[in-house]
């Protein structure tokens, strides 16, 4: 049923072999028109039941030559196919019982990267993912050994070639393959590691219940991420890693606190100043959900330019990296904040900055924000010839004589 319509004859629906037309210009299988005729004594089209005074036939070759060539053409295709399999399959075989894998792992990518979607359905069938893993999670046994590293990461890099689904992914989240991933992390080249990184993305857009497995991993994982975050020649690792902590972190307080224990605070700060707008909100976004624990803020303050580097991203990247900047300041200034910290908010422009945002029109959390922090500073701060006179009146503080 999947041949085109026009070239089924309308008696038997069956491709024609030899198609003729009649005179009302429709086409049918020659012999089954013959029947239609002269066994069955009609005298009308089938089709259009018009009543014919001739029963002429003639022979259509230019449809059949289309038939005979759309025939070929599916044939070729099948073969081609079966071809695939077969060398997908021997390919296979050699990979789990030669001890140097890297070269069919090589033919085995080219296969399903320039192959369609049976050709990927295909290597899935035939268990090919399962043996990428077992190639994977070698290097926790032969972590030391060349060979079995590269074999490692020419099959990631195969594996990223292929459509990650839940079954793919139930495969990938189990502990010895997510331990290889995370020594990939650390040691692999930059094409390994842009592979891993890109493969933990997809598996954090799923369903799955893959915190839990991320949780049990160390710090030395998310060292690893904050490394690939930094990286400065390949863009695209580092966004890929940036968004993989921020999945990771909003589904796990846990995880917070290990990002925290593995210098995280440090790594945000210091590389904010310098990154894009798209990419400042996100490491804004990173750092506010560790400031919400204590020790979030603790390594915020303990670093020195932590409001620096808020303030100067404050009303100018967005709207929305604004209000994470106020969010932030407001975490660290309710937590009993060190003169340091409050000085550093002068010195900076942070409440200059603030106060800036009060000429907004309307009521807004943002706002709220801004009015509990100048408050509950403002005390120290209004002592200060920087410190706006007429928002002392607006704040009701009292004023000091100058």
């Amino acid at each position: 049923m999947d041949f085109p319509l026009h070239f089924r004859c309308p008696i038997s629906m069956e491709v024609m072999k030899d198609p003729v037309t009649i005179s009302t210009g429709v086409t049918y299988e020659r012999k089954n028109i013959e029947k239609w005729f002269y066994t069955c004594k009609k005298k009308t089209c089938p089709t259009t039941m018009q009543v014919l005074h001739c029963f002429d036939m003639t022979p259509n070759h230019t449809l059949k030559r289309l038939i005979l060539a759309w025939q070929n053409g599916k044939s070729q295709s099948h073969d081609e196919l079966s071809m695939k399999h077969d060398e997908l399959v021997s390919l296979i075989n050699t990979i789990e019982s030669s001890p140097f894998k890297v070269s069919s792992l090589k033919k085995l990518k080219s296969i399903v990267e320039l192959g369609d979607h049976d050709v990927k359905d295909d290597f899935k069938k035939c268990g090919g993912v399962e043996v990428l893993v077992r190639i994977i999670q070698q290097i926790l046994i032969e972590s030391s050994d060349f060979v079995t590293f590269r074999a490692c990461e020419e099959a990631l890099s195969l594996l990223i070639k292929l459509p990650i689904e839940e079954e793919t992914i139930k495969i990938l989240l189990q502990p010895g393959c997510m331990k290889s991933m995370a020594i990939i992390l650390q040691r692999g080249s930059e094409e390994a590691r842009f592979c891993t990184v890109s493969i933990l993305q997809r598996i954090m857009k799923s369903d799955c219940q893959w915190s839990v497995v991320i949780e049990d991993q160390g710090i030395d994982f998310f060292k690893s991420l904050m490394e690939i975050m930094s990286d400065e020649i390949c863009s695209k690792a580092s966004s890929c890693a940036l968004q993989v902590l921020i999945d990771i972190l909003e589904k796990s307080k846990k995880s917070r606190l290990k990002a925290i224990e593995a210098g995280a605070m440090c790594t945000l700060i210091e590389i904010l100043p310098d990154s894009s707008k798209s990419k400042s909100e996100k490491i804004m976004y990173l750092i506010k959900m560790m400031c919400e624990c204590a020790d979030g803020r603790m390594g915020f303050i303990e670093h020195g330019l932590g409001v620096a580097a808020i303030t100067k991203k404050m009303l100018n990247i967005s709207t929305i990296g604004t209000k994470i900047g106020v969010k932030i300041l407001s975490l660290i200034c309710n937590s009993h904040p060190t003169d340091k910290v409050l000085d550093d908010l002068l010195m900076y422009g942070s409440v200059k900055k603030l106060v800036a945002l009060l000429h907004i029109g309307g009521s807004s959390t943002t706002k709220e924000r801004v009015i509990k922090i100048l408050k509950l500073h403002g005390d120290k701060w209004k002592k200060n010839p920087c410190f706006p006179y007429e928002l002392k009146n607006y704040l009701g503080l009292e004023s000091d004589s100058l």
